[in-house]
């Protein structure tokens, strides 16, 4: 346990300072590929009826969890068999790729350059990267709104909640964790495409997400304060508005975001051509800029780095 630890801290540093290499080839890409295969077949094997659907979901998430989780616990284990040290070296590595902080930051970065250079169509594209929304038609303060609300949705589902899972158990629970997460992200839409065989990944990344959202939202009030933010107004705005979003946990950030900046978030948005009705999140006490992407960047630092005493600490007191 106590190597186990290492890792996670050594992964977390790693995460922070490195980032996702362009030129490394990333172990979620193979996950996204496994999902389209089992998805491929599940498809043909099973009838295009509502009751098919949802059982090829089930099987889907099932059988993409198991291979996600059972494939890193059992190079771990080998690795252990032959050397403590391999072991680290791997689950440290594992660790480290489970995270996002640096590449949601730097992602957001290039919607923030192509703004600041006044390029609204190197914004749209930028964001597009990182949002699952239409940007074709997007104005610089929708892009902004857009690539902020993404920082705060993931500051939870990219780092705190994978950092939770494996401080409880380890990589191979953080990639338990990362195969519905990805799942969901893949198939988890309520389109005519995906209503019934993504609603079983939907509702596990709901229920996954559940503690880690509001963790995630409690530790960003506090690194607010550090942050020398807006925290008495991110607590009002997390009490009030964190239930306008459709989803039961992205809400919960994206509503200290917007009280920690003092923006308004959320609103109608277009996906896949059709316009969604959404409540909006926060009160408009000064416009949106583009320049709030830089200090949402700022509030996900903070709040990872504190998740990180939080966590090593916890996991500290409970090895001792």
């Amino acid at each position: 346990m106590t190597s186990s630890l290492f890792a996670f801290m050594l992964g977390f540093l790693l995460d922070m300072i490195i980032g996702d290499p362009h030129w490394l080839y990333h172990p979620v890409q193979l996950l996204g590929r496994l999902i389209t295969i089992l998805e491929t077949f599940l498809r043909r094997l099973l009838p295009k009826t509502k009751s098919g659907e949802l059982a090829g979901g089930i099987f889907l998430v099932i059988i993409a969890a198991v291979i996600s989780t059972g494939i890193p616990a059992l190079i771990l284990i080998a690795a252990g068999s032959i050397h403590p040290m391999l072991r680290f070296v791997l689950e440290t590595v594992m660790c480290y790729q489970l995270l996002a902080t640096k590449a949601l930051k730097d992602e957001s970065n290039k919607v923030y350059l192509q703004l600041e250079q006044g390029n609204l169509e190197g914004g749209r594209a930028a964001v597009s990267m990182i949002v699952g929304r239409d940007t074709q038609k997007l104005d610089e303060a929708g892009i902004t709104r857009a690539a902020v609300e993404t920082i705060a949705e993931n500051t939870s589902d990219g780092v705190i909640a994978p950092m939770l899972f494996m401080v409880i158990g380890g990589a191979a629970f953080g990639w338990f964790y990362k195969s519905v997460n990805t799942m969901d992200s893949m198939v988890g839409y309520k389109n005519e495409a995906y209503l019934y065989f993504g609603r079983a990944a939907a509702k596990l990344d709901d229920i996954l997400n559940y503690l880690p959202a509001r963790l995630s939202a409690g530790l960003m009030i506090a690194a607010s304060y550090f942050m020398k933010m807006r925290m008495e107004h991110a607590w009002k705005i997390y009490r009030r508005d964190r239930h306008n979003h459709a989803s039961p946990n992205s809400g919960q950030t994206e509503a200290v975001m917007a009280g920690a900046l003092g923006i308004r978030l959320g609103g109608d948005a277009w996906y896949f051509g059709t316009l969604y009705k959404k409540k909006t999140i926060g009160d408009e006490l000064r416009s949106i800029e583009y320049r709030d992407i830089k200090k949402a960047n700022k509030l996900l630092y903070g709040t990872a780095i504190l998740a990180m005493i939080l966590f090593s600490t916890a996991k500290a007191a409970f090895i001792l």
